[in-house]
């Protein structure tokens, strides 16, 4: 059960990468009360996986108190991952997935499931260049982070 009187936030995320594994950038907006911020940063030589989990990681990162938030997403990896409650299955595996091998990028969904665990905190999967004007710019930040 959620508490009464939380502040209400929405948040799209992206990830770019250029090259798989390559230069990527990430980029989150988060939406609250008419306010936007905009945040964005790059690896030198990263995946697209990693870039669209730590635009919700520093997304996250950024809010001061609990909140309820909605991410939404193009990555049907990190929606999946939270809709279908994955993670459980890999923290009861010991971080192993349905195949028995270690999850990628353990380190990085460690760290968003603490962040994602201090709000309430849902995930939307949202089409990736259809038009949405937040997902659109988000893409847009997360191409103009990749580090040249």
């Amino acid at each position: 059960m959620k508490p009464a009187g939380r502040k209400k936030v929405t948040i799209y995320t992206d990830g770019a990468c250029s090259g798989n594994p390559g230069p990527g950038g990430w980029a989150a907006i988060l939406l609250y009360d008419g306010h936007v911020k905009e945040i964005c940063g790059g690896d030198p030589e990263t995946t697209n996986q990693r870039m669209e989990i730590t635009a919700a990681y520093e997304a996250l990162r950024c809010l001061k108190e609990p909140c309820d938030v909605v991410i939404h997403s193009d990555s049907a990896y990190l929606v999946n991952c939270f809709r279908q409650r994955w993670y459980d299955t890999w923290v009861r595996n010991g971080w192993r997935n349905s195949r028995g091998e270690p999850v990628q990028n353990r380190d990085l969904w460690e760290a968003l499931l603490q962040e994602a665990g201090k709000h309430h905190t849902t995930f939307a999967k949202v089409r990736g260049h259809a038009g949405d004007r937040w997902n659109e710019r988000c893409d847009e930040l997360a191409r103009g982070a990749i580090p040249r």
